[in-house]
């Protein structure tokens, strides 16, 4: 294993992985819950359509923008540090934005949680590759895996459940509140059991000042024309502002060759996106985020616009995928240090055979036989996914370096943030287009149709993500490259 050390293991990695774990959980989950919450901010503060966009866009545009830069600065100095400012960041922006007035300060202020929420996210794939190696990584990351699944499925669920408690009409306060009183008891632990920096990190800070701005720049002029669709009334022009986000990631290639050549401090070092496990396993998250994130959105119109169902029970229809994910997201972390890549390719099919399923389902049943059903295929496409997500990433940073593991991470996570809002862009579109063609008569079964055509757009991107795994497992497996078949703890530097 890269770096591997013969320092004993830290006694409180588990009590760490813990808290990385819970302010995960929370700030993931507030990238899908606050969708429930719309309706009520709509008729609580009066926000308009370009208001609500930015309220759910700008926190997901803004996590995107930092997430590398944060991974860095952690990599640099200290991550329990950036840690700590991003979870203070995290309640503070929690709390204002559960107490705003005004719909335009409330889409200020989920910039600032977005950023928040960026701060943190490196530094707990950065302090699990620190902190854990050989089987025990991958039980590390199961468990990760297991918060991705979870707080992305079950969102619907727990705002359904936080605006039963709180009242319809001012119930979105407390799904930024409730954050608040756990960030608070999550601090100091935080402060008492992540490690702190060793001596050799503790020099003067290098950053890339011009490859930051570069980056931040293409991420967010990239992402803009996918988080602003709504498949509604989408603005054509959103779309020529791909050609400059293109324009901005060539010129921050370019520059960071440059820095490379010139032995500096690049923002992602050369030797990161020569590794072929890192490269190949980013690709091969950013097709599956985009095929799996798109699924939650579609689902919940259709149970939601076509069913009727209130949001708890579109939440419950959602939740055997969670429970199955979170299942087998411990059984993946435990199985890839010694099967590898076979794990992941596993349970693409089993995610590509659960979409199909749901798909024949959607078109052809609808009313509660058809939610149950749905639920039914759902579980499958769970546990799947829970065979995918942690095993992916566990060899995906196999061979990274630990002093790049925070913008390693950075850089993975910001290709499953662009790859959820592709998807979430595309299954949507898709859905209202098929809805479009049908006349907007609404009927279910005109949503069960247009909810088949978005599931669809998922089952695609999920075959694409299983194609790269298929050839990465070939390579991996080839006679020439027969080392790579050895266990995730006996991989090598590339």
């Amino acid at each position: 294993m890269t770096d591997a050390t013969s320092a004993p293991p830290d006694p409180n990695r588990w009590r760490a992985l813990a808290v990385c774990l819970a302010v995960g959980f929370m700030t993931l989950l507030d990238v899908s819950i606050v969708n429930v919450a719309l309706p009520s901010i709509e008729g609580s503060l009066g926000a308009g359509p370009s208001q609500v966009q930015w309220i759910v866009a700008g926190y997901a545009l803004a996590f995107g923008l930092v997430l590398v830069p944060a991974g860095r600065v952690g990599d640099l100095y200290s991550r329990r540090a950036m840690f700590l400012v991003g979870l203070a960041a995290f309640v503070l922006t929690s709390a204002v934005a559960g107490l705003v007035q005004d719909a335009w300060q409330l889409s200020v202020v989920r910039v600032l949680q977005g950023m928040s929420a960026g701060l943190v996210n490196p530094q707990v794939l950065a302090l699990i590759q620190q902190l854990f190696t050989g089987a025990e990584r991958g039980r590390a990351f199961g468990a990760f895996g297991t918060t991705i699944g979870v707080s992305t499925a079950v969102g619907p669920l727990l705002g359904g459940a936080i605006l039963a408690v709180f009242g319809e009409a001012e119930g979105w306060r407390g799904v930024f509140l409730v954050n608040v009183p756990l960030g608070l008891v999550l601090l100091p632990l935080a402060r008492r059991w992540l490690p702190a920096p060793p001596p050799r990190q503790r020099g003067r800070l290098h950053l890339d000042a011009v490859g930051l701005l570069l980056l931040g720049a293409a991420t967010v002029v990239g992402m803009l024309p996918f988080v602003l669709t709504t498949g509604r009334d989408d603005a054509p022009w959103r779309w020529a502002l791909l050609a400059p986000g293109l324009a901005l990631l060539i010129a921050f290639v370019g520059w960071e060759r440059r820095e490379g050549r010139l032995r500096r401090d690049p923002v992602v070092p050369g030797a990161l996106v020569r590794t072929p496990s890192f490269s190949v396993g980013a690709a091969v998250g950013i097709a599956y985020f985009a095929g799996f994130t798109g699924i939650f959105l579609v689902v919940t119109l259709y149970l939601q616009s076509g069913l009727g169902f209130a949001p708890w029970q579109a939440g419950l229809v959602q939740t055997p995928f969670a429970v199955l994910s979170a299942l087998t997201s411990q059984v993946g972390g435990r199985l890839v240090s010694t099967r590898g890549r076979t794990v992941v390719v596993v349970g693409l099919v089993l995610v590509a055979l659960g979409l199909t399923a749901a798909d024949v389902v959607s078109a052809a049943v609808q009313g509660t036989a058809g939610a149950i059903a749905l639920s039914a295929c759902l579980a499958l496409t769970g546990a799947g996914s829970g065979l995918v997500i942690s095993p992916n990433q566990t060899l995906t940073l196999a061979d990274v370096p630990r002093s790049v593991a925070g913008v390693a991470g950075g850089v993975l996570q910001t290709g499953q943030r662009v790859g959820s809002a592709v998807g979430v862009a595309a299954a949507t579109a898709v859905f209202f287009s098929a809805l479009a063609a049908d006349g907007g008569t609404g009927g279910e079964a005109a949503v069960g149709e247009a909810l088949s055509h978005g599931l669809r757009v998922s089952l695609g991107l999920v075959l694409l993500s299983l194609v790269l795994a298929a050839v990465d497992l070939r390579r991996r497996t080839a006679p020439r490259d027969g080392d790579h078949d050895a266990p995730v703890a006996k991989h090598r530097v590339h």
